[in-house]
């Protein structure tokens, strides 16, 4: 897993947005915690990178 956002990778299914999309941010896969794999192969929610884009905060 990376340690910085890639924001060049394309949309898994997790993603709540693009990556790069103002006011996201990566956060660990709720579905692998982070490790990118389920099972043995890759996560299908985040598609091995161990990380989704989520929405951050505000109102």
């Amino acid at each position: 897993m990376s340690d910085k956002p890639d924001d060049t990778r394309h949309e898994a299914p997790g993603d709540e947005a693009p990556p790069g999309t103002p006011g996201t941010g990566q956060d660990l896969c709720r579905h692998c915690n982070g490790s990118g794999e389920v099972n043995g192969g890759k996560c299908p929610e985040c598609e091995g990178t161990g990380y989704v884009i989520e929405g951050i905060g505000g109102g």
